[in-house]
C-alpha cells in the first residue's frame, strides 16, 4: 500500500473501462486452470442437501405466510373479511397493505420499485393479501378460506390477444432493449425483389419454470430489513426494495447464497418479498413466504406471446436485399417492457433495405418480461424458419444460403464485428452431425411408422458487459496445505450456472493456488456490487471484477518482491520470476532518477527534521530482501505473513466502454436436429441434436457444455410443448403447474452433442469471454421446426408444433 493509500485508508482498486482491446493474463499463468472441465466446487453441498436455499433458512420464532391472489382479471377489491378465518387453528393475522404491496414483479436491472397497490386489480392471481400462521399448513388453509369481495370488471378486461391486435400501440423505445429501425426502402425493396418470402409467425407466452419457486424470509434487526430471497441481481433488487418501502441503503440487505434457477423470472423483486417484509414488521418476528407453483406462474413473470412478420427479398441466387422483422408483443397496462425479438436480426444477415418495428398490446395478464435469451429465443424461431423456407424455395442448401448472406460488417450500424464465427460453427456442426448425408427432399424417408427429417438453424446472442466489482484477499490460513488462501467477495449470484466454480478457477489461476485454497463468497448485497446473473453477462462482468481484483493483488505482490507485473509468476503457492521486462521510457527515467530522488528526500529530512526512512522508503527497500537472481522462488504464505494482519486485499472494477459501440459483439452458433414424426398420430420425437457455439474463451468446458445442453433443451420445449394458456373468458391461467405446463423431461431429450468452437475476443473484457447459455437456445427451436418440415413437408407457423397441427396435413 502506498503512503497516500495508507493515509486515506482507500482500498487498492484495479479499474478498467473497455475502450480498447486488451491482453489476457490467462495465456501466461502457470496452472492454465481456466478452461479445464473441473467439477462444481459446490456440487457436493447441493447433492447432499447442505446448500441452503432461501426457504430453508431457519430463524427462531419464524412465522409462515401464504399469498392470496385475486380471482378476477380486472376490477377493485372492496372488502377482505379476516373474520372468515375465525376458528382455523394457528392463524396469526391477515396482512395487507393497499399502498405498498407489489402489483407485479419488477424487470431486471431497474432501480425503482414495480407498480404497487393491492386495491385495483389488473390480472387474475394478483397478490392482494397474505395470511400469516404458525405453520405453513395453517397459512395455506387460511389463504384458501379468506373471503374477498370485489367490484368485478372482468367483462372490460383485455384477455384475447388476437382481438386486441387492433389496439396495438407504439412501444417506449427509451425503456426497451431494442429500437425501431429503418434503413433504405424495405417495402419497395420487397416489391422489386426477384424472390420474396412474407410470413407471419406466432409464439405463445411461456414460463421460466425454475426448479426453486420464489421465496423470501424477512426479518428486521431494529430498523434494518434483512431478506433471504431468491433473486438473480442483488444490487438492483436492493434498490427496488429500498424504493418500495422508502428505506435507505443501510437499512436493506439481501442474501441469496444459492438460487435454484431463475431464467429471468428472478431478475427483479417479486410480490412475496415486500409482503414478507411488511408482515415481519407488523408481527415483530421473521416471516417466510414461499410461493406455490401456481402462484409463481400466475403472479411473477412470463415471456410474452408474439406475432412476428418476417419478409425477405433476395435475388435468384439467394442474396438478400431486403429484410423486415415486425413484432407485436403484450404486457400489463403501463408496463414498458416489450419482447425484443429482432435483437440479432439487425446483424445476422446482409441486406441494404431493413426494417425492425415493435408494437405492443395491453393485456390483463401476468407481467411479461425477460425469460432466457429474451428476444432471440423466439425472434430467431421466426427468422430461421423463414430462412429455411427461403432455402427450400430457392433449392439451395440452408447452410449455403446463410453463407451467401454473411455480412462483412454489421449491416445496420456499419461497424466491424469483434469476432464472428457463424460459418465456422455451421461447418463444424454440420460435419459432426452428418449434414451432408441428409435427404433434402421433404417426406422422403420413412422408417417403419416414423417419418425422419433433419433441420438446422443459426444462433446468435448479443454480448454485453455490465459494471461489476469484486474484492480479493490473500490471507494466512494454516489449515491449508500451502498456508494461504484467497477469499473472493462479490454480490454476484449463482443460479445453477456455476458462478462459484468458474470464479474460483479465475482466482486460482491468477493467484497460483489450488481450487481448494479459494473461498468464494457470493450472494450478499453487503459485498461489492456486481452485474448479477442475467443476460448471459454474469460470468463476463462479475468475473472481470474478480479478474481485476486478482490482477491488482499480483501487481502489489510484484512491487513487494521487486518484480514487474509482467515478470511475476504465481505457481502453486510460490512467487517466481519469469521472462524479462522491457522498460518503458517512464520507467527508465524513474530508475535513472532514483538516486536523485533518494538524495532529495534526504535533504528534505535534514531541512524539516521529519524522517521518511520508515514510510516512503520502506516499500523501496523492502524488496531488497527478495533476491531472484539467487533464489528460484519465495513462498506466497511467507510474503503475506509480512503484511499487517497477515493479509493483502484489493478490489477490481470493470465498466463497459467504447468497444461496445465501436464493435458488434455477439456469440454465434448453429443448431442441428433430427426428428421422427409418427405417420398415424403426428407425434414428434427429437432423435438427436448437435450444437456448435463460439463464445470467446471458455472458463470451464464442463459447465459451459452444461449451459449449452440447457439451452438446447429449452429449444425442444419451445418448439414442441411450452405454452401458457390463459382463459379468454376470465383471465384465469389454465395450466399453472408443471403437470399441465409441459416442459421437456428425460424421455423428451435425446443425445445432445455440443461443440465449443475455439475463439478469442480481446474486445469483450480482460478474460476474452462471452455469454454462452442463452446462445444455445437461440435457433434451437427453429432447427427442430425445420426438421419437422423436412420429415413430413408441413410448415407450422403457430408454435408450439403440437400433433394436431400436423395430423390433417400428413403425407400419405
Amino acid at each position: 500500500m502506498s503512503l497516500f493509500e495508507s493515509i486515506t485508508q482507500s482500498e487498492p482498486t484495479k479499474k478498467m473501462t473497455m475502450d480498447e482491446p486488451v491482453e489476457s493474463l490467462f495465456s501466461t499463468t502457470a496452472s492454465k486452470l481456466v478452461g479445464k472441465p473441473i467439477n462444481r466446487v459446490d456440487g457436493s453441498l447441493k447433492v447432499s442437501g447442505q446448500a441452503p436455499y432461501s426457504a430453508e433458512i431457519h430463524l427462531d420464532n419464524k412465522a409462515y405466510g401464504v399469498l392470496v391472489g385475486a380471482t378476477i382479471a380486472k376490477g377493485q377489491v372492496e372488502k377482505i373479511d379476516s373474520s372468515s378465518l375465525d376458528g382455523i387453528p394457528n392463524i396469526i393475522k391477515v396482512v395487507t397493505d393497499p399502498k405498498h404491496f407489489l402489483r407485479n414483479s419488477q424487470q431486471g436491472g431497474l432501480k425503482k420499485a414495480p407498480k404497487q397497490g393491492a386495491t385495483e386489480i389488473f390480472y387474475h392471481g394478483q397478490p392482494i393479501a397474505v395470511v400469516i400462521a404458525e405453520t405453513f399448513e395453517a397459512a395455506t388453509e387460511g389463504a384458501k378460506a379468506l373471503k374477498v369481495t370485489y367490484k368485478n370488471e372482468t367483462d372490460q378486461a383485455a384477455l384475447d390477444f388476437t382481438k386486441e391486435l387492433s389496439n396495438a400501440h407504439e412501444v417506449d423505445e427509451k425503456k426497451g432493449s431494442d429500437k425501431n429501425y429503418v434503413q433504405g426502402n424495405p417495402e419497395q425493396g420487397l416489391t422489386d425483389a426477384e424472390v420474396t418470402l412474407d410470413r407471419f409467425y406466432h409464439t405463445p407466452s411461456q414460463n421460466s419454470s425454475a426448479m426453486e419457486p420464489h421465496a423470501t424470509l424477512a426479518h428486521w434487526e431494529g430498523d434494518k430489513l434483512v431478506l433471504y430471497t431468491a433473486n438473480q441481481m442483488l444490487a438492483s433488487c436492493k434498490q427496488q426494495v429500498m424504493d418500495a418501502l422508502d428505506l435507505n441503503k443501510d437499512q436493506v440487505q439481501l442474501i441469496a447464497h444459492y438460487v435454484g434457477g431463475g431464467f429471468g423470472s428472478k431478475l427483479g423483486i417479486a410480490p412475496e418479498s415486500i409482503a414478507a417484509a411488511i408482515a415481519a414488521k407488523e408481527l415483530g418476528r421473521p416471516v417466510l413466504i414461499t410461493m406455490t407453483r401456481p402462484q409463481v406462474m400466475e403472479a411473477t413473470v412470463r415471456r410474452s406471446n408474439t406475432r412476428q412478420r418476417i419478409a425477405i427479398g433476395c435475388d435468384k441466387d439467394g442474396v438478400i436485399d431486403t429484410l423486415i422483422h415486425d413484432t407485436v408483443s403484450s404486457n400489463l397496462p403501463d408496463e414498458a417492457f416489450f419482447e425484443p425479438t429482432a435483437l440479432s436480426t439487425h446483424y445476422l444477415y446482409r441486406g441494404k433495405n431493413r426494417r425492425v418495428n415493435y408494437e405492443m398490446v395491453d393485456m390483463n395478464q401476468v407481467l411479461s418480461g425477460s425469460m432466457r435469451a429474451p428476444g432471440e429465443a423466439v425472434g430467431m424461431i421466426a427468422v430461421e424458419c423463414a430462412m429455411d423456407e427461403l432455402a427450400t424455395q430457392l433449392d439451395i442448401d440452408p447452410i449455403e444460403l446463410r453463407r451467401r448472406n454473411e455480412p462483412e460488417k454489421d449491416p445496420s450500424k456499419d461497424i466491424p464485428f469483434s469476432t464472428r464465427q457463424l460459418i465456422a460453427c455451421m461447418e463444424q456442426g454440420a460435419e459432426q452431425f452428418g449434414w451432408s448425408k441428409r435427404n433434402a427432399k421433404p417426406a422422403s424417408q420413412l422408417e417403419g411408422d416414423w417419418w425422419i427429417g433433419t433441420g438446422m438453424a443459426a444462433a446468435a446472442r448479443g454480448n454485453q458487459l455490465q459494471s461489476s466489482e469484486a474484492r480479493a484477499t490473500l490471507q494466512i490460513d494454516n489449515s491449508k496445505e500451502l498456508g494461504v488462501k484467497a477469499v473472493i467477495e462479490t454480490d454476484m449470484t449463482d443460479i445453477g450456472t456455476g458462478s462459484y466454480t468458474v470464479f474460483s478457477q479465475v482466482a486460482a489461476d491468477l493467484l497460483g493456488l489450488p481450487i481448494d485454497h479459494i473461498e468464494m463468497k457470493l450472494g450478499d448485497s453487503a459485498l461489492p456490487p456486481a452485474s448479477g446473473s442475467g443476460g448471459s453477462w454474469g460470468a463476463a462482468s462479475a468475473g472481470s471484477g474478480v479478474y481485476l481484483a486478482c490482477e491488482q493483488l499480483r501487481e502489489m505482490l510484484a512491487e513487494k518482491v521487486g518484480l514487474y507485473p509482467d515478470t511475476i509468476q504465481l505457481d502453486n503457492g510460490q512467487i517466481k520470476q519469469v521472462g524479462k521486462h522491457d522498460l518503458t521510457a517512464v520507467e527508465a527515467a524513474k530508475e535513472n532518477g532514483q538516486a536523485f530522488a533518494d538524495s532529495t528526500i534526504d535533504k528534505i529530512s535534514e531541512t524539516t527534521g521529519v524522517s521518511f526512512s520508515e514510510n516512503v522508503l520502506e516499500e523501496q527497500t523492502a524488496s531488497e530482501k527478495y533476491d531472484f537472481d539467487n533464489t528460484d522462488s519465495y513462498a506466497l504464505a511467507d510474503v503475506i505473513a509480512g503484511y499487517d494482519e497477515q493479509k493483502l486485499s484489493a478490489k477490481g472494477q470493470i465498466k463497459p466502454g467504447k468497444n461496445g459501440k465501436k464493435y458488434r459483439q455477439s456469440s454465434f452458433g448453429a443448431n442441428f436436429a433430427e426428428v421422427a414424426v409418427h405417420k398415424f398420430t403426428g407425434e414428434i420425437r427429437v432423435k438427436r441434436m448437435t450444437g456448435a457455439f463460439a463464445a470467446g474463451r471458455i472458463l470451464n468446458h464442463k459447465t459451459a457444455t452444461s449451459q449449452c445442453y440447457g439451452g438446447m433443451v429449452f429449444g425442444i420445449g419451445s418448439a414442441l410443448m411450452e405454452e401458457v394458456i390463459h382463459d379468454k373468458r376470465d383471465g384465469r391461467l389454465c395450466n399453472h403447474d408443471l403437470a399441465e405446463y409441459h416442459v421437456p423431461v428425460n424421455a423428451d431429450v435425446p443425445q445432445l452433442d455440443v461443440i465449443l468452437v475455439e475463439e478469442d475476443d480481446p474486445y469483450t473484457n480482460p478474460m476474452h469471454i462471452k455469454g454462452i447459455g442463452e446462445t444455445a437456445i437461440a435457433g434451437a427451436a427453429a432447427a427442430i421446426a425445420n426438421a419437422v418440415y423436412n420429415a413430413v413437408g408441413v410448415r407450422v407457423y403457430d408454435f408450439p408444433i403440437t400433433l394436431d397441427k400436423l395430423l390433417y396435413e400428413m403425407p400419405e
